[in-house]
């Protein structure tokens, strides 16, 4: 019998396996599909951040269907991907999702797009370095807690092995879109884990949106990466498992 499938979604720390260090485990009960999104190569130059493009990659992935697991950026094309197919996705689980375009109008979203929003307006006009020495500056207070082992990285970013040039780190920064362009519509039918560390009001915002559209809400120490704890991993876990003894299709 062959394994049910998980596919793994990064956010902007690092991609592919790296990007998932504590979920390896599941590996020996699941067929894991550790992705990478529209950009993010270690060979490749840098290219604009897709939304469209990163949904298809997740669809391809998910084959005949499985499980969705995204962090922060990548809950953009976990969510477009379950819209588009929900009969793919067994279960969705977002971690600390950036998903700005649903709760743009509530407090924390407005005053998140208010302090940077500016800096997008002004991409054209400035270098690669420029724009990300300004992101890092504007995000520091949304910097997380380091995790051993890693390089410290922007909005509460850790920058995952395979190392890359601090050149290749401010190109891919500087060539993100936007998150509240994204073009997102509410998951139907599918159920939903949102995992948040529980340190910034904007992903908690997120969250307890989600919750009102069917979600269950955890919390993990964390900070920005709470996926990578133990707590946060065995909740991982154990929601995939859950959705497996309920056999759904």
């Amino acid at each position: 019998m062959s394994k049910t499938r998980i596919v793994f979604v990064h956010g902007m720390d690092g991609y592919g396996v790296a990007a998932w260090p504590a979920q390896h485990l599941l590996a020996g009960n699941y067929d894991c599909l550790f992705l990478k999104r529209t950009g993010f190569d270690a060979v490749v130059p840098p290219v604009a951040s897709d939304f469209e493009a990163d949904a298809t990659i997740v669809i391809d992935a998910l084959g005949e269907g499985g499980h969705l697991v995204a962090h922060d950026q990548g809950a953009i094309a976990a969510m477009m991907a379950a819209v588009e197919r929900p009969d793919l996705v067994t279960s969705l689980v977002l971690v600390e999702p950036a998903l700005l375009s649903l709760t743009a109008e509530l407090p924390a979203t407005l005053a998140y797009r208010e302090h940077i929003e500016p800096l997008f307006a002004r991409s054209s006009e400035l270098s690669d370095a420029a724009f990300s020495a300004e992101f890092r500056r504007l995000t520091a207070s949304m910097a997380g807690p380091s995790r051993p082992g890693y390089n410290s990285g922007p909005a509460g970013m850790t920058l995952h092995a395979p190392a890359e040039s601090s050149s290749r780190i401010a190109a891919r920064i500087h060539l993100q879109a936007p998150q509240w362009k994204a073009p997102l519509h509410i998951v139907p039918g599918v159920p939903t884990l949102v995992l948040t560390g529980g340190w910034e009001p904007l992903y908690e915002e997120i969250a307890e949106y989600l919750t009102t559209t069917g979600a269950v809400h955890r919390m993990a120490p964390g900070g920005h990466r709470p996926h990578d704890g133990p707590q946060g991993a065995e909740l991982i876990a154990d929601f995939i498992a859950a959705q497996e003894a309920a056999g759904r299709p």
